[in-house]
């Protein structure tokens, strides 16, 4: 287990040594214990790292060394407001792919014959690359498939008899019922690595995409941030829970009225100071992630993935409902393709419904709009439109309309 209070005020001595500015001004050089780490360390937020960097253009002032060391550029996806410009030295960098290394050992990956194929369009997004090194750094074949249409990128896939896919939860999806589509079958096909959304955690969305590319096909799950780097891996005993990496983080998982540390098996914000990515380090940071805590095995485990944003709750007419728990119910049917929610106000109350893609004209929408009144005991509307006519989602997926 790693010894948090000492890589803290390992990491405390360095920001004070360095100089660095934004950091210096709130941690002190040294705490006697993590109750006082606690106690004395403010929380960051993403609201503090945006207002730094706009004082401090482009790159904010939470930068350990001269800027001559940086050589890594990334920014945030803009989940949540604008993007975040992010710098790292190649030590800092570094130190995130041997988190990456975890996550495909957990994945079973392991021999240099491993032949992994990268489903997405590389952008500035800091999980494509770190993931696509990391397995170049393992003697991995790293095949990028960016910039290539679906059926091009399946038919890729199949010529070079990869072991692995990574991409989205609902990108796997899409590409999963093509491949059914188009008769192709993948025999060596071992593992999808899926990311950016809590699908890989749901067991509805695990077991559509088990259906839909084989049970010899496992689904690992695993989260990161681009301001902390990877996270978390699926425990590889148990399906639908992630290991915490504490040799890389402090975590706290916080009840987010009170502040206060919740106990096994109650959910709150995961909460993270990153301890060897000194370059741009945080210190209690708020990831707004929601997380149900589960201690086992001597690790720390989130329950079930990440359940949720604490940002994406809406409260309708009484109801708490996560996006999360509407694709739940979605993925229950495996005749519904895409689908959107679209969100409304009426009379000053909140409104949701559905618009789903189906094949067939069955009576999918009354189904899925009964399922949906078990769940939440809320009448949400289903409407069926056309194949084709929602957009598809190739990186996180954005299903959530307002209007």
């Amino acid at each position: 287990m790693t010894n948090h209070l000492q890589a803290i005020n390992d990491l405390l001595e360095l920001v004070h040594t360095e100089g660095n500015a934004f950091q210096s001004e709130r941690v002190p050089k040294q705490v006697d214990s993590l109750d006082h780490f606690r106690r004395v360390v403010p929380f960051t937020t993403k609201n503090d790292l945006a207002t730094d960097r706009e004082i401090n253009t482009p790159f904010g002032s939470n930068l350990t060394f001269p800027l001559e060391r940086y050589t890594r550029y990334c920014q945030t996806s803009g989940t949540s407001g604008q993007p975040l410009p992010w710098i790292d030295t190649p030590e800092s960098w570094q130190s995130m792919l041997d988190c990456w290394k975890q996550v495909h050992a957990a994945a079973g990956l392991s021999s240099p014959s491993e032949r992994i194929f990268f489903a997405f369009s590389f952008g500035p997004f800091l999980g494509f690359w770190t993931a696509y090194e990391a397995a170049t750094q393992l003697g991995f074949l790293a095949i990028p498939g960016g910039g290539m249409r679906s059926e091009a990128r399946l038919q890729m896939m199949k010529r070079f008899e990869v072991t692995a896919l990574c991409g989205t939860p609902t990108y796997c999806l899409r590409l999963g019922s093509l491949a059914q589509e188009l008769g192709l079958s993948f025999p060596n096909l071992k593992a999808l690595l899926v990311a950016g959304e809590p699908g890989g955690s749901i067991p509805e969305v695990r077991s559509r995409l088990t259906k839909l590319w084989g049970d010899h096909v496992r689904v690992c799950d695993h989260h990161g941030l681009t301001e902390t780097g990877p996270v978390t891996h699926q425990d590889p005993d148990t399906p639908g829970r992630l290991i915490v990496m504490e040799d890389a983080f402090c975590p706290e998982i916080l009840d987010p009225d009170t502040d206060q540390e919740v106990t096994d098996g109650q959910t709150g914000e995961l909460v993270l100071t990153t301890l060897k990515r000194t370059a741009c380090p945080l210190f209690r940071y708020r990831t707004g992630d929601l997380v149900r805590k589960l201690h086992t095995n001597n690790q720390l485990v989130l329950d079930g993935g990440i359940l949720g944003r604490i940002d994406d709750m809406v409260l309708v007419r009484g109801v708490n409902v996560y996006p999360s728990a509407i694709e739940r119910v979605v993925r229950r049917f495996d005749d519904i393709g895409e689908y959107r929610v679209v969100q409304s106000s009426q009379n000053n109350m909140v409104e949701l419904r559905l618009e789903i893609e189906a094949a067939t004209a069955s009576n999918l929408s009354k189904g899925l709009q009964e399922a949906l009144w078990d769940q939440f005991q809320l009448r949400i509307p289903v409407e069926t439109v056309e194949p084709g006519t929602l957009p598809e989602q190739e990186f996180k997926a954005k299903r959530w309309m307002k209007t």
